[in-house]
């Protein structure tokens, strides 16, 4: 089983066997650009070569026989919009779900008919969006949207380009604002807002919906046979709840990557009143519930580059990792770093605030507070938001009975002991690290017949660590946590005019 996740950073390709364990796998990255303020794209044939080299190299790495794979099954990330003309050909950039330009719609879609619109289709009125970005070219791009034929995400320009098909499944297509949750087609009310039509949209199919006939140029070029079926499978979210057996009501799983998420798995749409949290389908039978938020690890990743300088040179010099070093520098600091407060809102943020002008602050800030206290802060400031997209989630479906840990930091015992404590709850890391891949792996299984239920993941996914809480660090969270939020209330007015001010005065 050949599994691939065309992702934010990166596109991997994972080789399983049978029983899901790992043979081989590649991963390549590639560039998020940001030309000017708001800006967050990618250039698409880059992305569409990593996409064939990885799956080329991953199997000449593994040495297996190309005739003994059964499907290659996709994941991807949501979110994404390239606008394409009648040959098929790019005429924006991967425009990724970061790209924030077009806020200023957001807001006045907000205080229109957005919330209407969120309960009929389950995605969050945010930049983010599809529907956003559509209507941020229409008003801003005006030439580019005239000359649009059709409006894709890049996993439908990758299955364009390999079989001459403009297709796009129930999982992408419910995480764009335009696809009605009840009727699974295109909503005419969204269409109408977008100022688009059907015919500029794909094809809806299952995520099962199986291709074969792959372009005989495309064929020679990963050296697979032209008759090898091609699982169009779903979006990476919804696939990582699947890849670590976490599509039982109650279990829930908590993903940090680049960004975050936390999502369960329910048998039909459920929106919140609030609109606090997304709805999108895994299968016409599974819906995946949950939020997203902006800082994860890319706020991992600047704490590094700007505070660990000298956790990077010794991690060069040990020849580790630098966020072992910099997560066990902060292990002797207590719980709630001694009173010290971070709210991680670098790139704005989603769920919980849906408010891309957030920004991040330090809060409590004392002469006892070291570096050390900083980065602590930092970890525990991700966590915690966490930990608030939770709590929305909790009027939802109540409190959760298993928490699965997934993600690179899942690997950091200092991360999952603070996710325990935080959270109040076992946390349990599951083996498989490349979970979306697995994901669209068992998903692909599924949509061949070779099993007749999901839950068939169950035998090959296995928990290898458990992290219990500490009870005093419980206490000492449970004191913290109420002043987190009443502190991310009290600045939201504050947050659009130091947006404002950044914009003015910032190069």
């Amino acid at each position: 089983m050949l599994g691939v996740d065309i992702g934010t950073t990166s596109t991997k390709a994972v080789i399983f066997n049978r029983a899901g364990a790992v043979v081989a796998q590649q991963s390549i990255e590639y560039a998020l650009d940001t030309p000017v303020s708001g800006a967050a794209e990618q250039d698409v044939n880059e992305i569409l070569r990593a996409v064939k080299y990885t799956i080329r190299d991953v199997l000449s790495i593994s040495g297996i026989d190309k005739k003994a794979l059964m499907f290659v099954s996709f994941s991807a990330a949501m979110h994404s919009l390239i606008a394409v003309n009648d040959r098929g050909e790019a005429l924006t950039a991967n425009l990724t779900w970061a790209d924030q330009r077009s806020e200023p719609y957001v807001k006045a879609l907000k205080d229109n008919q957005g919330h209407e619109l969120y309960l009929r289709t389950g995605t969050p009125i945010h930049p983010m969006s599809p529907l956003a970005k559509i209507i941020w070219l229409k008003n801003d791009r005006p030439e580019v949207y005239r000359q649009t034929a059709k409006f894709i995400s890049i996993k439908e320009y990758v299955f364009h380009h390999f079989f001459n098909q403009y297709v796009i499944d129930y999982s992408i297509a419910s995480a764009t604002g335009l696809f009605n949750l009840i009727d699974l087609d295109w909503d005419d009310q969204a269409l109408a807002v977008a100022g688009i039509n059907r015919n500029q949209l794909s094809r809806i199919v299952p995520t099962t919906e199986r291709l074969e006939g792959l372009d005989k140029k495309v064929a020679n070029e990963l050296g697979i046979p032209q008759d090898l079926p091609f699982i169009i499978g779903a979006n990476d979210g919804v696939l990582a709840n699947l890849g670590v057996n976490a599509i039982k009501p109650g279990v829930v799983a908590l993903t940090i990557g680049t960004s975050g998420a936390i999502r369960t798995v329910t048998n039909r749409p459920v929106t919140d009143p609030k609109g606090r949290i997304f709805c999108y389908a895994l299968t016409d039978k599974h819906w995946v519930i949950g939020g997203p938020v902006n800082n994860g690890g890319m706020v991992m990743r600047w704490l590094r580059d700007e505070m660990g300088y000298q956790e990077v040179e010794k991690a060069k010099t040990l020849g580790r990792d630098p966020y072992d070093v910099i997560t066990e520098k902060i292990a002797h600091i207590p719980a709630g770093a001694e009173g010290l407060i971070f709210h991680p809102y670098l790139a704005g943020e989603r769920a919980p605030l849906w408010n891309a002008q957030a920004r991040g602050s330090f809060f409590g800030l004392a002469m006892h507070h070291k570096k050390e206290h900083m980065m602590r802060a930092v970890l525990e400031g991700i966590n915690i938001n966490m930990y608030t997209v939770m709590l929305a989630l909790k009027e939802m479906i109540g409190f959760p009975d298993k928490i699965h840990a997934t993600g690179g930091f899942a690997k950091s015992e200092v991360w999952r002991q603070m996710l325990a404590d935080i959270f109040n709850q076992d946390v349990h890391v599951p083996a498989s690290v490349e979970s979306s891949c697995l994901g669209a792996a068992v998903l692909g299984l599924y949509a061949i017949g070779e099993i007749d239920d999901l839950d068939a993941v169950s035998e090959m996914v296995e928990t290898v660590q458990v992290n219990q809480p500490i009870k005093n660090n419980v206490k000492t969270y449970t004191e913290l946590i109420p002043l987190y939020i009443r502190l991310s209330r009290l600045l939201e007015s504050e947050y659009a005019a130091i947006a404002m001010f950044q914009q003015n005065h910032t190069n």
